[in-house]
């Protein structure tokens, strides 16, 4: 697909705890919007959760006084719990994410000992496959399938902006990590050569930004831009030496602090565990598992 719509509406929502990037997509004229990657809070610390983050979003719209399509999220993450449930209950509005997040469930179900867990997407009200196309407002967006960070991560391209979750950051961060279960810097050097095929008026949008060097908060680039100066891209031009390179980073890393908690939130379209008899609910950790990383 090479005919881009005209321009959305982006408005960000970054949370300082995750790094997280959310995202408010509109027609205005339409006054219809989507919301991708929202964050519901959570303290590993406490275990206490909280819905800051998904509130600002929800004020917003409703200043604005848009509907909202769909809520969306790109991938099962691991740094963050999806708000999406909690967004659903105040708007009605349904849940979606790519059907690749099948594989997802299937590997976690397992590492959290779930024999019984549903592993065909059912927490969801609908998934999307790569080509598949949707409707914000006037504006046309569709999805593709960027693997290699996640088995599952999509790619929404709504008009001229394209929302790059983690697999290609700012300039200055680089690209993803591909050491989670079922990652591949293969498959992502993949995902990224598509993501940079996209017309070169295209808007990207990423999913995270750490601030490196103490920097403002950002989160916008283009594809000229991230072919020129990421600092992964622009040093390791084949797919070979990129690779090598990630696969050698990725080794150094200590896993996000909240992937095992994450996780089997996220596997289950982001709700929490039921409460058990005496009214709590609780988290289960694998133990062993995980690689902590040999540069921690």
């Amino acid at each position: 697909m090479t005919t881009l719509s005209p321009s959305p509406e982006v408005t960000v929502f970054h949370d300082k705890r995750t790094g997280s990037l959310q995202y408010v997509v509109a027609d205005p004229a339409a006054k219809t919007c989507v919301i991708i990657d929202p964050v519901y809070d959570y303290d590993e610390k406490s275990g206490q959760t909280w819905t800051e983050n998904a509130d600002r979003i929800l004020g917003f719209v409703a200043e604005r006084g848009y509907s909202v399509a769909w809520i969306l999220d790109t991938h099962p993450h691991a740094d963050h719990f999806s708000a999406a449930p909690y967004l659903k209950e105040k708007l009605g509005a349904p849940m979606a994410t790519g059907a690749y997040v099948t594989g997802v469930q299937k590997l976690w179900a397992d590492f959290y000992n779930w024999p019984d867990f549903p592993q065909d997407g059912s927490q969801w009200d609908h998934l999307f496959h790569a080509g598949d196309t949707f409707s914000v407002g006037g504006l046309t967006g569709y999805v593709m399938h960027s693997p290699g960070h996640t088995l599952a991560s999509i790619t929404y391209v709504i008009g001229d902006a394209a929302f790059i979750h983690d697999t290609i950051f700012q300039p200055d961060s680089g690209t993803a990590r591909a050491d989670f279960p079922g990652g591949s810097a293969a498959a992502l050097w993949e995902s990224m050569q598509a993501i940079l095929a996209l017309p070169p008026e295209t808007r990207l949008f990423t999913g995270h930004d750490y601030m490196p060097a103490g920097r403002d908060v950002t989160w916008q680039s283009s594809i000229a831009e991230q072919l020129a100066t990421n600092v992964h891209l622009s040093r390791y031009k084949t797919r070979e030496d990129f690779i090598a390179a990630r696969e050698a980073r990725d080794a150094t890393l200590p896993m996000p602090k909240l992937i095992l908690h994450a996780l089997q939130v996220n596997i289950n379209g982001g709700r929490l565990p039921a409460p058990e008899a005496n009214g709590r609910r609780y988290l289960k950790i694998p133990v062993d598992l995980l690689s902590r990383g040999s540069g921690e």
